[in-house]
């Protein structure tokens, strides 16, 4: 192989910012589909447009002069082939550690490799192995389990399940794809569970917590690892050659390839997305460098030459690629189950996660046996329960999860679905209303609410406090009409819920189920004498909260005391009460932020977007996509920092059009007298034709000259001084709108980092 070609093996670029036509050109070794990537950008394509795009690319790759490699193709398959309408959506890891039975893994890890296989991919970003020791950080769903136990105990099976067993000389059976152990090392370890941060810990709490379920896998063959975005003790895990080399390659015996994860190499010192020789060096044998894989690729080329990155080095990341991409068959081009697309969601994989769903269960709490229910009783079903969206959380479809319908599940069945069903077998009626509302007195009402979807550091929270009030008072007025109350509380993590759990006279914890609503039904629906037809059998994988602090709860550590304890789990033979509990949070009821507006791609709390135009105005809320009324201003995500971290803000000139960040007043004046900063990193994407104003509270500036001048699409930050706006003929002391952004012109900005800082020499005062 050539130098080229070698280095091309190592290089990974996204569906989304690379073409097929582009592989006849570039020997690139792996694409993959992130977590919004799709064919045509077009999220909801069919299975068969997936399989058309994988194809192209093999194709393409295949036929570049002297292609000797075939390239191969992972994509994020963490509960399910969740990629792909139609395919079934098994509950996310946190529900599945509460299930506690491995050979339940080892059959979902089969079937989400036969119906990856069958739309043309060949390997999957999984099995997540992380152990969560915080629960505020966003990925704590992807967890199994706060312990290690879980983890060692699942992480076997699920590679089974996903690779099938190794055989010496043979390729994986056909219906089996590559597996990817992530993220290596430490991810759910960080300090105060801030994602992609540090975790500052001892060798030894890696080797007993951190590790657990990494040797399982390897022992079970898994093809690939990931590497962390996150550190350890303040060295990026992408740069960690003692653990990527010494411990990976040594006493873990690990035979496979290390992929990094998104652009991660260009956070470590000294590296950048288009150039990281530390990386390679340190063990990492492929890059993913979804958007910047062609400077990155002609970087590495120049860094193999000179020296930079031995060839030695070289050699062995693509020997090891290489041994992979014979062992999964692409070589032997092993695509027999290729557009069998009656694969999704099968009838045998839709009662797999609807099995799933049952053993995932965990019930809290059971006051006077009020489940099971009687099937022909008169059931009032409140809340978000025909929303298969939210109980299919983040990694749906899309990466954050947000945006989904339920024609979006065209084989799934919601919770609503599943008690609709069983309730009118028996008899009785369930009555859908979304507000808590009834004409006809219920015998019994089921309230179903929970977290939002989420993914990644969009998930990250400060406390673990369930901020929604309207559950809690529609609990609490049917509680007051003597009507039996149950909740099925979903979230990717536990929460303080004790309002919540005093006003229901039944509690349970259903995570993030997916797309078989209806396994809910089968645990509380019992048959017409009130008789269970399934019990509950989960158990908690992570403590929950006696507060809503969210100070790291786990079993083992020193002063563990938590609401309900690591394991716990009712039944209906193990009865159900619990006492009333406490209702003091532990925190304050209001979000202290005064100096953060638009952060790692959301809008911080308490604070609100709004977009107007001669028309009105319109709130995006959590959506990442929206329009003022009249269509003036739009607003889409963009990269920045990371996946989605900034927004683009197109302005069309049919008038007037602004965005703004607003919320309660607050006082600004010392952080004015301290001369910081109104601080955002910008892009100028179409220079502005007229001026464009930014303001804080009432005073504001023209920053129009400044957009102007600005080279395009770069990226570059902008910090106006507070004090600009007081001189601009307002003071900063009652300021409910600390960042906006108008004119009457056209301009297309991305923004991304919106917060105070401190004076920088580079802040301005545009006008003096």
């Amino acid at each position: 192989m050539t130098v080229e070609e070698k280095v091309g093996q190592t290089i990974q670029a996204d569906i989304g910012a690379i073409t097929p036509d582009q592989l006849l050109h570039y020997p690139l070794g792996s694409i993959l589909a992130g977590g919004n990537s799709s064919p045509g950008g077009d999220e909801r394509a069919s299975p068969q447009a997936w399989l058309d795009l994988a194809r192209a690319f093999r194709a393409a790759a295949a036929a570049r002069p002297g292609a000797r490699v075939p390239l191969i193709y992972g994509i994020d398959a963490v509960h399910g082939h969740n990629n792909v309408v139609g395919a079934t959506i098994f509950p996310h890891n946190i529900g599945l550690g509460a299930t506690r039975d491995p050979d339940l893994i080892r059959r979902i890890g089969e079937a989400t490799a036969m119906e990856v296989a069958v739309t043309g991919a060949d390997w999957t970003f999984g099995p997540t192995l992380a152990v969560p020791r915080d629960d505020r950080w966003g990925r704590a769903y992807e967890g199994y389990a706060e312990d290690p136990e879980v983890q060692r105990m699942f992480a076997g099976p699920m590679t089974f399940g996903l690779q099938g067993a190794l055989v010496a000389g043979a390729p994986l059976a056909e219906g089996h794809i590559a597996g990817s152990a992530k993220h290596f090392l430490a991810d759910g370890g960080t300090l105060n569970g801030v994602d992609q941060g540090d975790f500052a810990g001892s060798e030894q709490s890696l080797i007993d917590i951190h590790a657990g379920g990494y040797v399982q896998a390897i022992d079970a063959g898994v093809l690939s690892v990931m590497a962390s975005f996150s550190s350890w003790n303040g060295l990026k895990l992408s740069a960690n050659e003692t653990l990527l080399t010494d411990v990976l390659r040594g006493p873990l015996g690990f035979r496979g390839f290390v992929v990094s994860d998104w652009n991660a190499h260009g956070q470590i010192p000294g590296c950048s997305n288009a150039s990281c020789p530390l990386a390679l060096n340190a063990g990492i044998d492929m890059l993913m460098a979804p958007d910047s894989w062609q400077p990155l690729y002609e970087s590495t080329v120049a860094e193999v030459r000179s020296g930079e990155i031995p060839m030695t080095r070289l050699d062995e990341a693509v020997r090891r690629i290489l041994r992979v991409k014979v062992k999964t068959g692409l070589f032997a081009d092993r695509r027999a189950v290729e557009g069998d697309f009656s694969q999704l969601a099968s009838p045998a994989h839709r009662a797999l996660a609807r099995e799933a769903v049952r053993k995932s269960l965990v019930l809290l709490k059971n006051e006077g046996g009020v489940l099971p229910i009687r099937s022909g009783a008169r059931v009032l079903v409140a809340g978000s329960a025909d929303d298969i969206g939210q109980a299919a959380g983040g990694w749906t479809l899309t990466w954050q999860g947000t945006g989904n319908t339920n024609a979006d599940f065209p084989h799934g069945d919601s919770i609503w679905n599943g008690i609709d069903e069983a309730v009118s077998a028996g008899g009785g009626v369930a009555t859908l209303s979304p507000d808590g509302t009834f004409t006809d007195r219920p015998d019994v009402a089921i309230i179903v609410f929970g977290e939002t979807p989420y993914a990644e550091f969009q998930g990250d929270v400060e406390t673990l406090d369930y901020l929604p009030t309207d559950p809690l008072e529609t609990l609490r007025r049917l509680k007051a009409a003597g009507i039996p109350t149950v909740s099925v509380f979903l979230s990717g993590r536990p929460m303080w819920t004790n309002p919540e759990i005093n006003a229901s006279d039944a509690f349970v914890a259903a995570w993030l189920p997916g797309s078989e609503g209806a396994g809910v039904a089968d645990v509380l629906i019992g048959d017409g004498d009130g008789r269970p037809r399934s019990d509950f059998s989960g158990v908690l994988s992570f403590s929950w909260p006696r507060d809503a602090t969210g100070t790291p709860l786990n079993r083992g550590e020193p002063g563990y005391d938590p609401q309900f304890a690591y394991g716990y789990g009712l039944s209906y033979a193990r009865g159900g009460a619990v006492p009333a509990l406490s209702e003091e949070s532990g925190i304050s009821g209001v979000t202290t932020n005064v100096d953060r507006y638009l952060v790692d791609g959301r809008v911080a709390d308490p604070w609100a977007m709004v977009l107007t135009d001669p028309d009105g105005e319109s709130r995006p809320g959590a959506a990442k996509t929206g329009a003022s009324p009249g269509g003036a201003v739009t607003v889409s995500p963009v990269d920045d920092l990371a996946q989605e971290t900034g927004r683009q803000f197109a302005f069309d000139g049919s008038g007037p059009g602004s965005v703004r960040i607003t919320g309660d007043p607050v006082n600004l004046s010392r952080q004015a007298n301290g001369e910081l900063t109104l601080s955002f990193r910008y892009r100028v994407d179409a220079a502005p034709t007229a001026a464009t104003i930014l303001s804080v509270g009432q005073g504001g500036v023209d920053i129009g000259e400044i957009l102007k001048a600005a080279p395009a699409d770069q990226w570059r930050t902008l910090r106006v001084r507070l004090s600009c706006f007081q001189t601009a003929g307002s003071d900063v002391e009652q300021v409910g709108t600390p960042f906006a952004l108008s004119t009457d012109g056209r301009l297309t900005i991305s923004l991304s980092e919106i917060r105070l800082a401190s004076h920088e020499n580079d802040s301005v005062c545009p006008g003096q």
